[in-house]
């Protein structure tokens, strides 16, 4: 009696499945729903399995991420987007300060959006996405007004 109520609970379950087979790959209106919420700053997220998040960032022409690994694409091909390849002007921004030395904390993350980021004038935020954006120091703003984009300041010319 207990065999047939659990073989009856298995044809239901894949009566229920199979008009899902039918229509087309299940998965993949799953995948297609990733994009959606996925931020690739200057450039365009594409659906692709064969990645580890299953998504690339494919930037526009002229636009790198913040880690271009050029050995291991699929290391950094989740990042966004936010590096112009040109040359930027930083004569009126004030200089960098040295690098400080501190420890790495321990609970350091690699899904931490905020360690692969880079803000320039301003501070990382992570959302409840997984995603961040960079909160400007006061006088900077965000290169071309994309939160995801580093901050940086207005360079007024006499």
């Amino acid at each position: 009696m207990g065999s047939f109520k659990l073989l009856s609970l298995i044809a239901m379950v894949l009566m229920l499945l199979l008009p899902m087979a039918a229509k087309g790959d299940f998965f993949d209106d799953v995948l297609e729903k990733v994009c959606e919420e996925v931020e690739c700053g200057k450039g365009n997220c594409v659906v692709n399995s064969s990645y580890p998040l299953n998504f690339v960032c494919e930037c526009d022409s002229g636009w790198k991420r913040t880690q271009d690994e050029d050995d291991d694409i699929y290391a950094t091909s989740f990042l966004p987007c936010v590096i112009p390849q040109c040359s930027l002007n930083y004569g009126c921004q004030p200089a960098p300060p040295p690098v400080p030395e501190k420890t790495l904390p321990r609970n350091i993350s690699a899904f931490d959006p905020c360690y692969w980021a880079y803000c320039g004038e301003g501070q990382c935020t992570k959302n409840k996405t997984h995603t961040h954006r960079c909160e400007c120091n006061p006088n900077y703003y965000n290169l071309l007004n994309i939160s995801v984009f580093p901050c940086y300041s207005e360079c007024k010319h006499p």
